[in-house]
């Protein structure tokens, strides 16, 4: 069952990327900036403690 669910993730994932290349991008784009602005945070918050 969890390997069924698997491949049907990937399939959603992939018709997704096809149907609606540029709003893909997009999301990517923005997960990608919001995990850069989070590991930023993160170090300054690491570095203020020394």
């Amino acid at each position: 069952m969890k390997k069924l669910l698997t491949w049907l993730a990937v399939a959603f994932v992939i018709f997704y990327v096809i149907q609606a290349p540029d709003k893909s991008a997009d999301f990517v784009r923005t997960a990608g900036q919001a995990l850069g602005n989070a590991a930023s945070s993160l170090a300054t918050f690491v570095g203020s403690l020394a």
